[in-house]
Formats: C-alpha cells, sequence, structure tokens
C-alpha cells in the first residue's frame, strides 16, 4: 500500500475525521474526480468503511431466519437513492441511528442507474461514505433492485438481453451488492391457459439468474436473492401464481444443481412505481389489497421458507399504510419516488434549478408526453430523467439548501422506518 494512501486510512481511523468535511471531500472524488482520483477515492472509502465497522452484508440470513419463525415479524423499508445522493443517504443513516433501526437497505434499479448516472462502484462508495458520515454502524445492506428484463428486448434478442443482465450482475457483485432483485416477471405469459405456463419463463429465467449469482457470490457471503411474480403496476398477485412459480422455480434450480434459493418474493397488490398521478399533479389514493399480501407472505414463509412478501411502490401512501405492512408480515417495501418528489418540490430548491430541470424535461424527454397527459402529469412522470444531466447542479447547491432538504428527508425516513416488532 502506497505510504499517502496508509496515511489517509490512519487519519480516518478517527471518528471524529470521518464524521468532518473530510469525508465530504473524499466522497466528491469518488463521484466527480478524475478516473485514477475517483478509483483511489473510492478505494479508500470501502477500506475506511472496512476498518470502522460499515460492510457491504447480505439481508439472505435474517429473511430465512423470519421465514422459519424464528424472529418476530418484521418489514425492511428499502430506500431507492435517485437524486442528491450523499445527503440523501446521510438523512437515510442519520433517521436509523436515532430510531435504532434494526435493518434498512439502500438500493438502485436497472433503469436508475441509467438516467441518474450512478454505476454501482459509485453507488456503493456514495451510500458507505455517506455511512460512515452519520456514525452508522453496523451492515450496509445494498441492493439491485429491479433488474429486470426488458420484454421488448427479449422478444427480438433473448441471448443479447439475458446477457446485459449477466454485465450488470457482475458488475453489482464486484462493487457491493450483496442483495439482488431478479426481475423477469415481464416474461410472465397471461396469455397461456395456465398459471404454470403463464409464470414458465418467469420462473425458469429467475433459476437460471439464481444459479449465475451464486457461481460468483464472494466467498463466505450468501446473497439474497429475490425473484417477483407479478409486474408492478399490473395484474394482482394471489397464492395460486405464488405456488406455480415457487414450485417451477425450485423444480428447475434443483435440476441446475445445488443452489441456494431466493429469499423473497415481490407481488402486486395494487400499487405502481410513482404512484398514480392525477391531472393537477397529485397523487390518487390506492387500494391496497392487504389481504393479499398477508396470504402471500404467510404462504411464502410457511410452504416455502421465504422471508415473506415484498411490497413495491410504497413511497406514495399515506403516512398511517405504513403500519399496516409489518401486520401484513411483509418483509420488505420499496420507497423511491416520493423521496424524489421532496428534493425536486422543496421550497428550498432554488427557483432557476427547478425552471431548468423542468425546461430539460420538456425539450429532451418530449417523446415521453403522452397524449392526453397535462403539463402537471408530464414533469411528474418524467422529470427523473433529468436526475443524471442536472446531478452535479444538485451536487453543488449551498450547504443551506441541502442540509435544509436532508432535513425533511430524514423526517420522511423517520415515518416509515422502525425497528423490527412483534405484532
Amino acid at each position: 500500500m502506497p505510504a499517502e494512501a496508509q496515511a489517509t486510512l490512519t487519519q480516518f481511523k478517527d471518528p471524529k475525521v470521518r464524521q468532518s468535511a473530510a469525508m465530504d471531500a473524499l466522497v466528491r472524488d469518488a463521484v466527480f474526480g478524475a478516473p485514477e482520483i475517483k478509483e483511489r477515492a473510492r478505494w479508500l472509502i470501502w477500506e475506511i468503511g472496512q476498518h470502522a465497522g460499515v460492510r457491504p452484508a447480505s439481508i439472505h440470513d435474517l429473511y430465512l431466519a423470519r421465514g422459519r419463525g424464528e424472529v418476530p415479524p418484521f418489514t425492511t423499508p428499502a430506500m431507492n437513492v435517485r437524486v442528491l445522493s450523499y445527503d440523501t443517504g446521510r438523512a437515510i443513516f442519520r433517521a436509523a441511528n436515532r430510531l435504532d433501526v434494526g435493518a434498512v437497505i439502500c438500493e438502485i434499479a436497472r433503469s436508475e442507474i441509467a438516467y441518474t448516472d450512478q454505476r454501482p462502484a459509485e453507488y456503493v462508495a456514495v451510500m458507505t461514505a455517506a455511512a460512515l458520515r452519520e456514525g452508522f454502524t453496523g451492515p450496509l445492506f445494498i441492493q439491485g433492485d429491479h433488474v429486470q428484463v426488458n420484454a421488448k428486448k427479449y422478444a427480438a434478442d433473448p441471448e443479447a438481453e439475458l446477457g446485459a443482465l449477466r454485465a450488470l450482475i457482475e458488475e453489482e457483485l464486484h462493487a457491493g451488492f450483496y442483495n439482488i432483485d431478479v426481475d423477469t416477471s415481464t416474461l410472465v405469459d397471461l396469455s397461456q391457459p395456465d398459471l404454470p405456463s403463464q409464470q414458465r419463463v418467469n420462473y425458469e429465467r429467475a433459476a437460471e439468474f439464481t444459479k449465475f449469482i451464486r457461481e460468483r457470490e464472494p466467498a463466505g457471503v450468501t446473497v439474497s436473492v429475490g425473484a417477483e411474480i407479478g409486474e408492478v403496476g399490473g395484474k394482482n398477485s394471489d397464492v395460486h401464481e405464488l405456488k406455480a412459480f415457487m414450485d417451477g422455480y425450485i423444480s428447475t434450480l434443483k435440476r441446475l444443481g445445488k443452489y441456494v434459493g431466493i429469499s423473497k418474493i415481490s407481488v402486486q397488490t395494487g400499487t405502481s412505481h410513482g404512484g398514480m398521478v392525477l391531472p393537477d399533479g397529485t397523487i390518487a389514493k390506492v387500494q391496497l389489497d392487504l389481504p393479499a399480501l398477508k396470504a402471500l407472505s404467510h404462504d411464502g414463509r410457511t410452504k416455502y421458507g421465504l422471508g415473506g412478501a415484498v411490497q413495491h411502490g410504497a413511497s406514495t401512501l399515506p403516512p398511517e399504510a405504513f403500519s399496516k405492512f409489518p401486520e401484513c408480515e411483509a418483509v420488505e417495501i420499496h420507497l423511491a419516488t416520493n423521496f424524489q418528489t421532496l428534493v425536486m418540490e422543496h421550497r428550498a430548491l432554488p427557483a432557476d434549478l427547478r425552471r431548468d430541470v423542468n425546461e430539460w424535461v420538456k425539450t429532451e424527454a418530449k417523446e415521453e408526453w403522452k397524449k392526453g397527459d397535462t403539463e402537471e402529469q408530464f414533469l411528474y412522470k418524467s422529470r427523473k430523467k433529468a436526475i443524471g444531466p442536472f446531478k452535479k447542479r444538485f451536487w453543488d447547491l449551498p450547504e443551506s439548501v441541502r442540509a435544509a432538504i436532508g432535513a425533511d428527508l430524514e423526517k420522511t425516513f423517520a415515518s416509515c422506518s422502525r425497528r423490527p416488532t412483534s405484532t
């Protein structure tokens, strides 16, 4: 190890240094530095985390313990961090520390990696630095959300699309993503005459990706792999679909070899990604099928040993909904768009930045403006595409602005993050 790197590691052994502007400067290098500076900063953040007890980890064993009934019901919040990532991560870990949260996941989806300009190695460095900056210690659960097959690309060239996902999975594993949600639910074919036939391509591809992950996961780590039986925003899932998927998945995986299977199953119970936006830009009330969620979690645990069912599209739900998820024994909820909205519409955000984002979207993403949508609906659904192009401008916001946004993010995270409790 070069003497300079050793000196930096020694300096950051002091918690006061880790929780100072020195960490801010290091993480900025990890995101915006020249290639060699970026690589050095990311390596340093990883090593500092290893020394300080902030290490990427898999939630697999915890979820299987829940499946065996060895721990009481709990619901893990999984936060998709898209915009102002370092400040957002800091808010997550402040809330986790304040509430003594048992487990929290930071995640990013395949689509989000592209439009937010955050490759896996950068994402791990930023989340690790955010945890270190706030004095958080413990396992760092970083997740590849919706490692999803694009159905149109798969139909045109299956091997090319599957190859793109394999490349992403390898990149995520190498970076420290030890939780990966494989989403082949886009391949469910509802035109088939029975449930096993409808789910067949879904469970076969999910099993193949499980094998792929198991053969590449780091020594001593059992990556938490998730699968999905119903695409979010589509038809609601039920226990019959769960059975069709799981029976097919288990038999397929067994044929492929002796591999550990999934730890959880994502289902559809009435939500949609980002919520259903109304013409005035507000979000429509969602009718959650909570009995279905509870039944799916119950069967997932008792019949297949999983941690339970996963609820997507939850961030835009009303606050009173969050207590329902532990009651339904959902093992995980995914939260994203509401945090993005909080940042984009925050009162402290400079008017010129908000204006420039909106104008960019209207020019560069105009092909996404669906016929019949108002401008408010279009901007709400499409402004996420501006996150990557405006990434540096958000990072460069005055400290007072970022602090105000971070404080409100922390309050929002606290409302959906609680320690596991029995019901």
